[in-house]
């Protein structure tokens, strides 16, 4: 086993112990992933398929960026049988790097629709998250609130915060706007809403929502599974600005809610391809759905599973439909329209 490897996963979950793994059979091996997820939101799922399915798993985790270069300069040499990250434009820049490979599943084809998946298999989606609007209580009423397009109304300005043009989800919900309106609609969406910023962009998701708690600004776009994390923090100050705020699903007649995913392939050079099927197929499994749904805030990507209670609290809304691969095709015509737009 490489150096590389730090963290053996030998134990099982409890929540998860009684739960059969679809597979007709016991594996033998291990299995290598390099995952852009943090060990905590998904070493419980690991540790569940190694007990169930008598397969060692051997965990690196990193930035995303960082990765996909080690993946790139290991080549063949790779220990990396699977990659696990963030972002469907993350997920096909791998793809477009040449270190992922095509997988035909039909337990994954059932249970994840076409729209969260890459066309060809090379990556399959596993959680969804959404980025909605996100407005103070007691200065927005929902009803002044409509669509992602209405941001840009000068209605707004001053009372916009958001994430720079660096953030990958900023980048991924242009990009859908451009698969659905085209680059000119876009950049004069962009360029109003760029009018409207309260402040120059700093932070992340939880530093939007912050902001808007303590009156910086009044709207924001963020993934619900940040604010999700906030309102059951340990952390009170948190939690006081989770209560502050409330969840507007905009693009109900349009296109829309924009979603994405976080997701895996099996890597090009991967030795232990049945293996890392065999864990994208747990994954995808209806306890994994529902532990990953209840831990972590996201929306399952079976649409059989039910969300968490507290993201059953915020409603349902209507998701585009555009397939999130576009979101990784159209990432370089995103990020040259922000940086025309001086999105920051």
């Amino acid at each position: 086993m490489p150096d590389s490897f730090k963290h053996l996963i030998l134990c099982s979950v409890a929540g998860l112990a009684s739960v059969l793994l679809d597979a007709p059979a016991q594996a033998e091996g291990e299995v290598n992933i390099y995952s852009a997820r943090k060990e905590d939101l998904i070493k419980p799922l690991l540790d569940d398929f190694s007990k169930q399915a008598g397969v060692t798993v051997n965990l690196v985790t990193g930035k995303e960026e960082a990765l996909l270069q080690r993946l790139q300069s290991e080549g063949a040499n790779t220990p990396a049988d699977l990659l696990l990250t963030t972002d469907a434009g993350r997920l096909a820049a791998a793809r477009e790097a040449g270190v992922l490979q095509a997988v035909n599943s039909d337990a994954l084809a059932a249970r994840i629709p076409a729209a969260y998946r890459d066309p060809d298999g090379y990556w399959y989606g596993l959680s969804v998250r959404a980025r909605p609007i996100i407005y103070a209580k007691d200065r927005v009423k929902p009803a002044d609130l409509s669509t992602y397009e209405d941001l840009a109304d000068p209605k707004w300005k001053g009372k916009v915060c958001v994430r720079s043009s660096d953030s990958v989800y900023n980048q991924s919900l242009v990009a859908g706007m451009i698969g659905h309106q085209g680059e000119a609609k876009t950049e004069a969406w962009a360029k109003g809403l760029v009018a409207n910023f309260a402040r120059p962009p700093k932070g992340g998701d939880r530093d939007q929502i912050k902001a808007v708690a303590a009156g910086e600004c009044d709207v924001t776009l963020a993934n619900t599974y940040y604010l999700g994390g906030m309102i059951v923090s340990g952390d009170d100050a948190e939690k006081q600005a989770a209560a502050k705020v409330a969840v507007f699903w905009p693009g109900a007649k349009t296109a829309g809610v924009h979603v994405n995913v976080s997701g895996a392939g099996v890597t090009a050079n991967a030795r232990n391809r049945a293996n890392a099927i065999q864990l994208l197929e747990f994954m995808a499994s209806d306890a994994a759905q529902r532990w990953y749904a209840e831990t972590n805030n996201e929306y399952p990507v079976n649409p059989a599973i039910a969300p968490s209670a507290t993201l059953k609290a915020w409603g349902e809304f209507k998701a585009d439909t555009l397939n999130v691969a576009k979101l990784g095709e159209l990432n370089p015509a995103a990020v040259r329209l922000m940086d025309r737009a001086g999105w920051k």
